[in-house]
């Protein structure tokens, strides 16, 4: 646990009682302030009161009173679509506002560290995807390197939940915009931002808003170091915004999509070939292809991302070769689960929109797809441009009649079920087949989260006949 600094005698309120905001309780408590606990919901306060805390009705009239801070979890809205009462309340009564994220950079560094030779450092990854696959595969090729870190954010445990630092550790932070929109400090040493499609644009009133909270992982504070994907507008823009000139090598440009090699320094992936180029020559190479845990062109931006990260600390080339090989991927992420009969089956239940699909059927060839759920508005006709490696669609859950229709004429069955889906593509697949699950839906009309979905589609594979 990291005590929170500077509310020692306070009273902070803590709205929203879910794993950020008990992790937040606690920090409190354990540096000295005095935290007020607030939840909508009776089994999350009494949840909360079993473990030692206060709760208090922060909507009640006069409940910020005396409060010096409120600290809201990441989806509770503080500004758009409109803010929730008791934010509202707390900005009204001229209380600060801040989040975990917050508390953890104005908490990290300890006096302790006086006495270490080598600081500890942070790495924060933002982005709409490939976030979680970056900031695991750096833990990943850290761990692989021998040097202490600890992994956190969006992904694994709470900020506040981790351990005080130890000397020269590295801790890796996945940060939502929920996340970055709102913490009071963000002051990372290397930032990475992998690229920007839409998502959560009622949250962020618009794509402006949605980018303008990914942005300030980079402005507020100014990372000592950031690594932009820059195939988007938005990525251009901030390399701009960042970078004093072409060869300020302060920041590292990364691209899934071409060469970049006239800048100070620059990450690239073409053809299946990552290369790392500074000051306009080329000074290392790694061959993608033959990786299994990063298929596709999309996991190559990812890995551009992670190798600029570690490369920021100094780590070679070769290690990171080594480590990338060891990489098993994310669950539900273009995770290979099996491979029968010459048939590889590939769980990638995280793809529940048009892009993240799209990216997926992309990284496959000779694809047996299975595809659907509870469709999302704007239908999947957009992906008739990605269908080229696919020899048959295998249709799924509520929408499966409506992604048939707006896919004709591609080959299809409508199987209903994950049971029935699994079974025909297995059937029907051939040695060098690829069988992807990739829904392009939300889950929720046959399974509570796409962890589920995935976890299902594996079982079902494994079970299978070798």
């Amino acid at each position: 646990m990291i005590p929170v600094q500077g509310f020692e005698g306070a009273k902070v309120a803590v709205l929203g009682l879910g794993r950020s905001g008990l992790a937040a309780a606690a920090a409190l408590k354990a540096g000295g302030a005095e935290p007020v606990l607030w939840d909508d919901s009776p089994e999350a306060r009494a949840k909360a009161e079993a473990a030692g805390f206060t709760c208090a009705d922060l909507t009640r009239q006069g409940a910020f009173d005396g409060i010096a801070c409120l600290i809201t979890s990441p989806g509770i809205p503080h500004l758009y679509p409109r803010p929730n009462p008791v934010i509202a309340a707390a900005m009204a009564a001229g209380v600060p506002v801040d989040n975990d994220i917050g508390l953890f950079f104005r908490s990290w560094a300890t006096e302790a560290w006086d006495d270490f030779d080598i600081a500890p450092r942070t790495i924060c990854v933002t982005g709409s995807n490939g976030k979680s696959t970056t900031t695991a595969l750096i833990h990943h090729i850290l761990q692989h390197a021998g040097r202490p870190t600890q992994m956190a954010g969006n992904i694994g445990r709470g900020v506040l939940d981790i351990d005080p630092a130890v000397e020269g550790e590295v801790v890796v932070l996945e940060l939502s915009s929920y996340q970055t929109d709102l913490a009071r400090a963000l002051t990372p040493d290397i930032a990475v931002f992998t690229n920007l499609s839409p998502d959560h644009l009622d949250r962020h009133a618009g794509m402006g808003g949605y980018f303008a909270a990914k942005r300030r992982l980079f402005a507020e504070g100014g990372p000592d170091r950031a690594v932009i994907g820059v195939d988007e507008p938005e990525g251009v823009y901030l390399a701009n915004q960042i970078a004093m000139g072409r060869e300020d090598d302060r920041l590292i440009r990364v691209s899934a999509a071409r060469k970049l090699g006239d800048y100070g320094w620059s990450v690239f992936a073409r053809k299946g070939f990552l290369a790392e180029w500074r000051k306009g020559r080329q000074v290392a190479s790694i061959d993608l292809r033959a990786i299994t845990g990063l298929p596709g062109a999309h996991n190559h931006q990812n890995a551009c991302a992670a190798y600029a990260a570690v490369r920021s600390l100094g780590l070679a080339p070769k290690l990171i070769e080594e480590a990338f090989h060891s990489f098993g991927g994310l669950p539900h992420r273009s995770q290979t689960v099996a491979e029968k009969r010459g048939v590889r089956f590939v769980n990638d239940s995280k793809a529940t929109n048009v892009d993240s699909a799209a990216k997926a059927l992309e990284a496959f060839t000779n694809i047996r797809w299975i595809v659907g759920g509870m469709g999302k508005e704007g239908g999947v006709a957009a992906l008739k441009s990605s269908l080229g490696a696919v020899k048959k669609a295998y249709f799924i859950g509520h929408s499966a009649r409506d992604f048939a229709l707006e896919l004709a004429p591609l080959e299809h069955e409508i199987c209903e079920t994950m049971e029935v889906a699994v079974a025909r593509a297995s059937a029907e697949a051939e040695a060098g087949d690829t069988v992807l699950l990739a829904p392009a839906a939300a889950s929720f009309d046959q399974y509570p989260n796409f962890e589920k979905r995935g976890d299902h589609f594996t079982q079902l594979v494994q079970a299978l006949p070798d």
